[in-house]
């Protein structure tokens, strides 16, 4: 291959975070006008190597050359200089500003005088010759989680961006916003950009990628191949280094009794505005009911008003026939309901303790963790070295701050904490959002385990494959509201009217036939 062709060449990168190697000597290549896909398995060395390329580090070694050239990128500015831009698994966007305001933050143009009614005509323009709708005016927090994406996709291409890395671009969109992203990222590479894409969902990679490469513990197992000479089962292989099953083997099981009852709650969210509009349902006992909708639908509201981590406006929760409606957080997990929140990193764990504290944060009132008003901490290193290797948590010692975890350790660790107290009710919020193939596999086994146990599980995701693999009810919400209810075994036949539920082309507020709310098509 001619220089000509090559977007990037990375050779022999290596990159050292204390305790690990996150780069082992990679190489990666990046042609013009390809969709290259980057695979492994959490902590495998993805974003560290594409952070790298994008400016955020500087590796311990190794060479990068952008179009033939070498680039020395020693910061994101660097890097867009040289015609690379990272859009983020977290967006990094102002939500009080508007569309327009956040593709200027940072430019050096306009530097004096605003004239914003210009800059929002550039910004139209841009978005109508690749495909991205989203309106120029409006403010961040008024769009959908698919249209900020847009935004972060429209400011590196107003920088004028060629190389464009999309980190877990698909995490948070329904069915039909991915098809949509997948357009627009085909017409990219038609134009001649050059797409990596991370990612852990391996029928994407399939389907979008020309080639892919994968990591697993820092090192490259496969470089550059092509989805017509591979294969799912062989890439997850390649990804953790054994057979993945593919789909979670849930064996039928009657429920029990009613564990978890919502009636009529309705709540506000963060800003003030509805949230939850009289929201019903009930999970019972050895049953997984999976909530599904796009992100911003109420369900991390609904999640804290059952965990009593914000008040409800209106309505009732009853926890085995006993309210709890506004009871603490505390009343809660005496009651013993546990909370795995979407997250991870601010409200599921404290970042700056050990494993082992983290690990002890529902069992440090009790024996044999309680030792009088103090801490037992001998027995308290026991029971995380216990929970470490239990729940396969990979960190050198379970002292070990947690913000050094990958995604999916810091979700071993919080499972471990939750599971482990015996919850009779489970409240999974995004349990497997992030992780790779062989992480999602050991989650979903975690809560059918928990299902066979007799525990109540609300699955709350936007993966609709794993809700329809896991669930024994699917409920879908949107704006707040139950619009529709299908029994488990009948969620394969109504996929498609699922995903335009989660969108809300599927609504009406009729019952249907399980009895739940829908609207004719």
């Amino acid at each position: 291959m001619t220089e000509a062709t090559l977007a990037v060449e990375m050779r022999d990168i290596v990159m050292r975070f204390p305790g690990v190697l996150a780069n082992d000597h990679v190489d990666f290549d990046l042609r013009s006008g390809e969709i290259h896909a980057l695979l492994g398995e959490n902590g495998a060395g993805k974003t560290t190597l594409m952070n790298v390329l994008a400016g955020m580090y500087r590796p311990e070694s190794g060479a990068i050359r952008v179009r033939g050239r070498p680039a020395d990128l020693r910061s994101p500015r660097d890097a867009i200089g040289r015609g690379i831009g990272m859009v983020h698994q977290h967006f990094m966007l102002v939500p009080s500003q508007t569309v327009t305001e956040n593709i200027l933050l940072g430019l050096g143009q306009p530097r004096f005088r605003l004239r914003l009614s210009h800059y929002e005509e550039r910004v139209a323009r841009l978005a109508q010759d690749f495909g991205l709708d989203v309106d120029p005016h409006c403010k961040v927090w008024q769009l959908s989680v698919g249209e900020q994406q847009r935004v972060e996709l429209l400011k590196m291409l107003y920088r004028g961006a060629q190389i464009l890395i999309m980190d877990e671009p698909t995490a948070v969109l329904a069915p039909q916003e991915i098809d949509d992203l997948f357009h627009t990222l085909r017409g990219m590479a038609v134009e001649g950009k050059s797409i990596v894409f991370i990612s852990h969902k391996l029928g994407e990679v399939m389907h979008i990628a020309d080639r892919i490469t994968v990591l697993r513990k820092g090192q490259v197992t496969a470089a550059g191949l092509s989805p017509a000479d591979t294969s799912p089962v062989d890439l997850a292989r390649l990804m953790v280094g054994r057979t993945v099953l593919f789909r979670a083997e849930k064996e039928p099981q009657p429920p029990g009794d009613v564990v978890l009852a919502v009636e009529a709650v309705s709540a506000l969210n963060d800003k003030g505005l509805p949230a939850l509009r009289g929201i019903s349902f009930q999970v019972c006992a050895g049953e997984i009911l999976g909530i599904a909708g796009v992100a911003g639908n109420g369900q991390r509201e609904l999640a804290e008003v059952i965990t009593g981590l914000r008040c409800s406006t209106a309505g009732r929760v009853l926890l085995r026939g006993e309210e709890i409606t506004n009871c603490s957080a505390r009343i809660a997990i005496d009651g013993g309901v546990g909370h795995v929140p979407e997250d991870r990193r601010e409200v599921g764990t404290s970042p700056n303790l050990s494993i082992t504290n983290n690990l002890i944060l529902k069992a440090y009132r009790k024996p044999p963790i309680a030792k009088g008003p103090s801490v037992n901490r001998p027995a308290a290193r026991r029971r995380a070295v216990d929970l470490k290797a239990q729940y396969d948590i990979m960190a050198p010692s379970v002292d070990t701050a947690v913000r050094f975890l990958s995604g999916g350790n810091l979700q071993r660790v919080i499972l471990a904490r939750e599971i482990s107290a015996g919850p009779g009710l489970m409240i999974a919020m995004q349990p497997t959002r992030g992780l790779d193939v062989g992480a999602i596999e050991g989650v979903q086994r975690l809560l059918l385990e928990l299902r066979r146990a007799g525990t109540a599980v609300l699955l709350v995701s936007e993966e609709l494959d794993e809700i329809v693999s896991l669930s024994d009810r699917v409920a879908v919400i949107y704006e707040g509201q139950i619009v529709g209810e299908i029994p488990g075994e009948n969620c394969d036949a109504e996929r498609d009217r699922i995903g335009l539920m989660m969108t809300g082309q599927y609504g009406g507020g009729e019952q249907d036939d399980e009895g739940g709310q829908n609207g004719g098509a």
